[in-house]
């Protein structure tokens, strides 16, 4: 109709210009221009159709990032979208809707707003993932409650939740990244969203990051470099990244910090210490581990700011290097100084393929299985070895190239936790410990680093620990039998999980061997959890979610244990080792020729012990572990029959004040028993969960 419009408009301006004003071509044109008219009146629902179907197309782009997007534009700030043989995207172009939300002009509200709009997200997420099992809220005439169906809610709530955490900041954006690797723990439509937040988070205004890099070099980027590209080529939480060539030929990276910063983490971590100073008061510590939970909220809002001084970040990859330098499977991108302030990073241009992208590896004929144990290794010998550890290593900060049949290549060091010698001497001691099967060696390191309080039981301790290092040996062996057995199948799929009822039964069986001895541990709390420990804890579970999706049935501590082997092999060569064993034998020789003539001694000091016990003048204390219990019942049932009697006499005093007409004194009287209902309540509740422990502890249960 368009085009039929314009050729009869061009035909009327045709006649006019020849002159002669004839009546026939007039006509022609006036016959023309209405026919033109009744065809685009015609076709005009047609045309208002398929316009309509294109803005619902691009609302849907908009709100969403399709595979193929996230492919073209994956590349974490040092990896820069380098992956070989994808075309290049701008990560300006991210599909998103309103990029960066509210967070990335925060100052145009107050701190109250902030917090309101992360309470109402966090309880709106909940309520969500509430109604996501709820089967009334699936319509029958929708096929009703089906893995499908759910499936498709998983996925919506999904892209609602990664949206929501863009929208929210930083802060929530490393909280995302955390959960995007955990596929053994999150369903994969969660973990598929997630994913898009390691290293494909909305850009902030390209003039904004220009006016940055001017006022930190001294003269505009086109000046400093001989090529900038003005685009991101990619952006993460903290900052993007932009492709520049050097003067002198160097291909790099430049990393621009997001403006504001600071300001959004003073508001957004007044919310988290909030949390944390709640969860201080409310954790039970029923497992026997006694948590700081604002000791390790320090620890991650000290590495959080840390994580803005691009400085430091560029110290830390010098470190890094060199701790690194003599090993042919590791790449760390070096520094360019004469560039780097502690708002921008010029980085060597490191190009790879993101950790966990399986099929990518499969192209390059890369060996998952090997990658998966050169990153636990890796992250061993730093914790072990250096003491001074990558604490953000999701896959947008993990890449792999095919030099030397696959390298691990490393990325923003913002973010790193340092072990002092002590602790990293303990830790030592316990992967000697375990790989020995010495559980006294093991308790002997948890307390050197901290860990553990030697004040309590520790005979229960000991043997608590002696039944999980049987057990852990048990399955290693289990599992290079299974290994053995299966061949190739044994890698393709994750393992089997275990029934409802088989999870009971060996819940069961744990427990009626150690039942006792975890109850008292569970009294005496002697376990603490040290706030260094905090990103050694997140490190290795993010490493086991990486391992996870690179092979199902990856193990870290079957890894692990190898490499402890080689680490007694390393600190005891072959003659050190005759050594020791001799040291040994000849102080067993030593103490048996001692004893030999103490015998006498200790005998005689026996009888002196048990004629004190017969005189009465030293008593012996046994430890009743029933009766203790017994105690402890007791006493809460004689708190909730306190309770209750409270309760009920202040309800009859009400009930005979209201009826001499003494108002005041009836509404204090009912208002007490009120708050001793409470209690009462509470306390029973309290037996309740008692009991139910007590029954779980000896198996019943």
């Amino acid at each position: 109709a368009t085009v039929s419009s314009s050729a009869a408009s061009s035909n009327g301006n045709g006649a006019s210009a020849n002159g002669n004003g004839a009546a026939a071509s007039s006509a022609a044109a006036a016959a023309a221009t209405a026919a033109a008219a009744a065809a685009a009146a015609a076709a005009a629902p047609v045309v208002a159709a398929v316009q309509q179907q294109q803005q619902a197309e691009r609302m849907r782009m908009m709100n969403t990032i399709d595979e193929d997007q996230n492919a073209d534009a994956a590349g974490h700030l040092e990896l820069a979208a380098a992956t070989g043989g994808r075309k290049q995207r701008s990560a300006a172009g991210t599909p998103y809707k309103a990029p960066g939300g509210s967070w990335s002009k925060f100052k145009t509200y107050s701190v109250w707003q902030r917090t309101c709009e992360i309470w109402a997200f966090a309880f709106s997420f909940a309520w969500r993932y509430f109604l996501l099992n709820q089967k009334w809220t699936y319509p029958k005439k929708q096929g009703g409650f089906t893995p499908a169906a759910l499936s498709a809610r998983k996925s919506e709530l999904a892209v609602w939740l990664r949206e929501g955490l863009v929208r929210l900041g930083p802060t929530f954006i490393k909280i995302g990244q955390q959960f995007s690797t955990r596929v053994d723990v999150l369903s994969p439509e969660f973990v598929k969203e997630l994913e898009k937040l390691q290293d494909n988070v909305p850009p902030f205004e390209t003039a904004t990051a220009l006016r940055i890099l001017e006022d930190n070099l001294g003269a505009p980027p086109g000046e400093v470099f001989a090529e900038f590209n003005e685009q991101p080529i990619a952006a993460a939480s903290l900052g993007q990244v932009h492709l520049a060539r050097l003067r002198s030929g160097e291909r790099v990276v430049v990393k621009v910090q997001r403006p504001g910063l600071k300001d959004l983490f003073d508001i957004d971590l007044k919310n988290i210490r909030a949390l944390a100073v709640w969860l201080q008061k409310v954790d039970p510590k029923t497992d026997g581990a006694a948590r700081d939970w604002v000791a390790i909220y320090d620890e991650c809002s000290r590495i959080l700011y840390q994580e803005i001084d691009y400085t430091l970040e560029g110290r830390n990859a010098d470190k890094f290097r060199e701790n690194f330098a003599n090993l042919d499977w590791v790449k760390v991108p070096a520094v360019y100084w004469d560039y780097s302030t502690p708002e921008v990073l010029v980085l060597e241009y490191c190009p790879g393929t993101k950790i966990n992208d399986g099929p990518a590896l499969d192209v390059q004929g890369l060996d998952r299985q090997r990658l998966a144990r050169l990153a636990v290794e890796s992250y061993l010998q730093q914790i072990l070895n250096h003491g001074f550890f990558h604490a953000d290593p999701h896959p947008g900060n993990v890449a792999v190239d095919a030099v030397g049949g696959g390298r691990l290549i490393y990325y923003d060091f913002g973010m790193m936790g340092s072990i002092p010698g002590g602790v990293r001497g303990g830790l030592m001691e316990l992967f000697y410990g375990v790989y020995e099967r010495d559980a006294d060696r093991c308790l002997d390191a948890l307390i050197t680093m901290g860990v553990l309080v030697p004040t309590g039981d520790r005979l229960a301790v000991r043997r608590t620990a002696q039944f999980f290092l049987n057990s852990f040996q048990e399955r290693l062996v289990q599992q290079k039998t299974e290994r053995a057995a299966k061949g190739e199948e044994y890698n393709k799929d994750f393992k089997k999980q275990r029934s409802k009822d088989e999870a009971k039964e060996r819940r069961k069986a744990i427990l009626s061997t150690i039942g006792e001895d975890l109850l008292l541990a569970a009294n005496d709390q002697p376990f603490r959890f040290p706030a260094t420990f905090t990103f050694v804890v997140r490190s290795f579970t993010v490493l086991d979610g990486i391992g996870k999706s690179l092979d199902p049935r990856f193990d870290i501590s079957e890894i692990a244990a190898p490499y402890a082997r080689n680490l007694l092999l390393e600190g005891q060569p072959q003659f050190a080792a005759l050594q020791k064993d001799f040291s040994k034998r000849w102080a067993n020789q030593n103490r048996a020729v001692k004893n030999l003539f103490r015998g006498p001694n200790q005998i005689e000091d026996i009888a002196g012990t048990m004629q004190r016990l017969e005189s009465g003048d030293l008593k012996l204390r046994v430890r009743a572990l029933e009766a203790e219990r017994a105690l402890g019942r007791v006493q809460a049932w004689q708190r909730v029959v306190s309770c209750a009697l409270v309760a009920s006499t202040l309800v009859n005093v009400g009930t005979v004040l209201s009826v001499s007409a003494m108002a005041t004194g009836a509404s204090l009287s009912f208002a007490g028993a009120g708050v001793f209902g409470a209690l009462l309540l509470s306390n029973y509740l309290k037996v309740v969960k008692l009991e139910k422990k007590e029954a779980q502890l000896a198996g019943a249960v």
